[in-house]
């Protein structure tokens, strides 16, 4: 039904992205930083070992530091950057030990410290100076203080590290990554981190590929632009800017027979309010940190709930309950791909798939608790939390959610298997099952990042989980699905929707594979990592300017189908969260996420207010309110006619589109601004300090960010979570028997398409093979 050529296309780029991501990977291990056997004295003092930097690695990890603050500037945001902190202050404590602020030749003495390397290769010896084994001495002290401090009141528990083997450990792996921040990269004039963070006291600014590859990928993004929009304006290869005066005629939801695994699904929609509900509570409450550090309305909720366990579980339950629904309305939608035909065992498949993901989550999130608080002894990164950032659930958990998606596999492919056996690999269902399969088969790659990987190796392969597998692949069964619920409403023919399919396929992969090394500009990869990400990032705003500007016109297309039907359509709301999604992916993903991608800006943007808001408006924005929007069309069909009402999910809709936005523009982005602007005019280190967030205009706009949240949890995620037990609850009967061969028609065309200006009817599915119906001699209904 497609052209091969868009075929070739796909496949192409396709194995092109993933042949220069491979030889990226071989790189990323060849140029990581060393770590040291010893790290010495000039006298051959030891100051602290390999074994006690890795060492202090897995306690990073296991106290969920990087829920707290962050290494090369990946983490959290509420605590310091360690990296840039431990920077900052051993600089200033080896300065002064030369003489202070007012001395050029301490100023000199402290930057060539820093700067030269003396990591002896063949003998595994590294050689600090006695300053800086001095200030290594004094900062082990001051992380003693500051992570197992009895009093708490700084967004961890009390007492969160006090042995001193741990301390000493901890600090050792920030003291290394310190140095690899200022120490040249052998054979370069720049640190292993392309000189990050921005830092005076050891003379570390931009360099020359950072400004460069900034201004060539704008040149990549202006051509990239220019030439998709030109390409399209000559040539309609997507084929749906031509009229189809068809007349629709939709199906009441009542008259619609739902499968067993389709009333099924109920319980995974309402789990995922329920899930969504709790994440967001848990977002107010660490949002609630910046604010007031000393407790939440008078209680001391860092005893209980501290900062780094309740962003640990905010993270978290972001992906659980985004992957519920996709789990949901995969298992919904297969019956109607199918055409009515459902396997035996089908339901049971789905409940036991339910109780998997409850398991899951319920273990990975106590895991979490008892691995931060210490109580699995050495179990911990097995059962409690790995600690990276979005991977932090235990390996178990990890391997069991891997294993759940592929189950969920395993189900659509019972159901989709006749329809399989009859169609090309290149055709519709093939693509959604491929879609489908890519997700359990991505998400498993985050199981290379172990707690004993070096942080450059294991930061690489949890990118491409929070990267790819999110923006690529999520991306990718979300234009499959989205497309096929169009197709199977009747709007768009099939062959237009394939066409937007491949089109997805060819132009994120073209940017989005290779792009996903933006995320790793300065955390030890070499230069041309730096050189692609840029490049190729830059590249990834155009499929989000394009397809957001054509979503328009696929929006539109189903206006014109149903607006001549005497049957109203049944999916208004639905269709408008499929419109936000368009919105916030232009906004939040492309604009917002362009502006912190840029190598120059990311330098000193990264880790700061505005990477949290890119995240919050290209997740929620993108994949929150697409979850929604997929449960709100499955619940049209679930829940009884007489017990629907499109007050709720109007409700929802706009109010988590207000919350959200009024998120954004109230504290995220001005907020991000201001720390940016802080960043450039006193360093890093100093922007990301307790004592600038604590600042009363941060605590202003946090405490306006307020309204936006009670609107968001009140107006959105409550009458969704109503909404999603009314399907529960009364999701009884209309159920048609996997015995039952009938096709499951959610519209019929009423009369046949008139001749286009072409002479084509644009008849691209001619037997109904898309989740149509065969046209009608006669122009009246088909009847359920």
């Amino acid at each position: 039904m497609i052209a091969r050529g868009w075929v070739q296309a796909a496949v192409l780029v396709t194995l092109g992205g993933f042949f220069v991501l491979g030889l990226l990977a071989i790189r990323t291990y060849q140029a990581q930083p060393p770590i040291p056997e010893r790290t010495v004295t000039a006298s051959g003092q030891v100051i602290f070992t390999g074994d006690d930097v890795r060492d202090g690695q897995k306690v990073f990890l296991r106290a969920g530091l990087m829920q707290y603050g962050s290494i090369y500037g990946h983490g959290a945001y509420l605590g310091p950057d360690f990296t840039a902190d431990y920077l900052h202050r051993s600089a200033s404590m080896v300065r002064k030990q030369y003489g202070g602020a007012g001395s050029a030749n301490a100023a000199e003495r402290t930057v060539g410290e820093y700067r030269t390397n003396r990591y002896d290769k063949a003998t595994g010896t590294l050689v600090w100076s006695d300053a800086q084994a001095a200030a290594f001495t004094e900062l082990t002290k001051h992380y003693a203080d500051l992570l197992g401090r009895p009093d708490g009141k700084q967004g961890l528990r009390p007492d969160a590290i006090t042995d001193r083997g741990e301390i000493h450990d901890v600090t050792a792996y920030f003291g290394w990554t310190a140095w690899t921040a200022a120490a040249e990269r052998p054979g370069h004039d720049y640190s292993y981190t392309n000189n990050w963070p921005s830092e005076p006291l050891v003379g570390n600014k931009p360099t020359g590929h950072t400004v460069t590859w900034s201004v060539l990928s704008l040149i990549f993004l202006l051509a990239g632009t220019g030439a998709l929009f030109a390409a399209f304006g000559r040539w309609n290869f997507l084929g749906w800017h031509r009229r189809d005066h068809r007349e629709l005629r939709f199906h009441a939801p009542d008259s619609v027979r739902l499968t067993p695994a389709q009333h099924a699904t109920a319980w995974f929609f309402f789990a995922m309010a329920g899930l969504f509900l709790v994440q967001a509570l848990l977002g107010s409450a660490a949002q609630h940190y910046r604010a007031d550090l000393s407790s939440f309305f008078g209680i001391p909720l860092d005893r209980w709930l501290p900062y780094n366990l309740v962003r640990t579980w905010h993270t978290q339950l972001a992906i659980f309950w985004v992957v519920t629904s996709f789990l949901a309305i995969g298992i919904f939608i297969t019956p109607l791909i199918a055409r009515g035909w459902e396997p035996r065992k089908q339901a049971l498949l789905s409940r036991i798939l339910l109780g998997a993901l409850v398991v899951v989550v319920v273990g990975s999130l106590l895991g979490e608790l008892a691995g931060q608080r210490g109580w699995l002894g050495s179990l911990w990164s097995m059962l409690g939390n790995q600690g990276w950032e979005y991977l932090d659930l235990g390996r178990l958990w990890q391997i069991l959610l891997t294993a759940g998606m592929v189950i969920w596999v395993v189900i659509l492919f019972r159901g989709l298997r006749r329809r399989l056996r009859r169609e090309s690999v290149a055709n519709m269902p093939w693509l959604f099952f491929l879609a489908a399969l890519a997700l359990p088969a991505f998400y498993a790659v985050g199981l290379l990042a172990t707690p004993e990987t070096q942080f450059t190796a294991a930061d690489f392969w949890r990118f491409i989980v929070v990267h790819l597998w999110v923006e690529d692949f999520m991306e990718l069964f979300t234009t499959a699905t989205v497309a096929y619920l169009f197709v199977l409403l009747g709007v768009v023919r099939e062959r237009v929707a394939l066409s937007v399919i491949f089109l997805d396929i060819v132009l994120y992969g073209a940017g989005g594979v290779i792009g996903t090394m933006h995320h790793l500009y300065f955390s030890g990869e070499p230069a041309e990592h730096l050189a692609l990400g840029a490049t190729f990032s830059a590249l990834e705003v155009v499929p989000l300017l394009f397809l957001t500007v054509e979503a328009w016109s696929f929006l539109q297309i189903g206006a014109r189908r149903h607006s001549a039907s005497s049957t109203p359509f049944p999916h208004r709301w639905a269709v408008m969260f499929l419109a936000a999604v368009g919105f916030w992916n232009f906004l939040g993903a492309g604009v917002f996420g362009f502006l912190v991608n840029l190598p120059i800006v990311s330098y000193y943007e990264m880790g700061t207010g505005l990477t949290a808001n890119h995240a919050h408006a290209a997740m929620m924005g993108v994949y929150g309110m697409l979850a929604v929007g997929f449960a709100v069309f499955a619940l049209r069909y679930l829940i009884p006619e007489d017990r629907w009402s499109d007050r709720w999910p109007r409700m929802a809709f706009w109010s988590l589109n207000l919350g959200l936005a009024w998120m954004s523009f109230a504290t995220l982005l001005p907020g991000g601004a201001l720390q940016l602007y802080k960043v450039v005019e006193s360093g890093y280190a100093d922007a990301r300090s307790l004592g600038y967030l604590q600042g009363d205009t941060n605590v202003f706009l946090e405490w306006l960010r307020l309204p936006g949240d009670v609107v968001f949890l009140v107006g959105g995620v409550l009458p969704l979570l109503w909404l999603t037990w009314l399907g529960v609850r009364h999701r009884a009967g209309r159920t048609r028997q996997p015995a039952d061969a009938g096709v499951s028609l959610l519209f019929t065309a009423v009369g046949p398409a008139p001749a286009g200006a072409d002479g084509s009817t644009e008849d691209d599915d001619p037997d109904g093979d898309g989740g149509g119906s065969p046209e009608p001699p006669a122009a009246e209904a088909v009847a359920p």
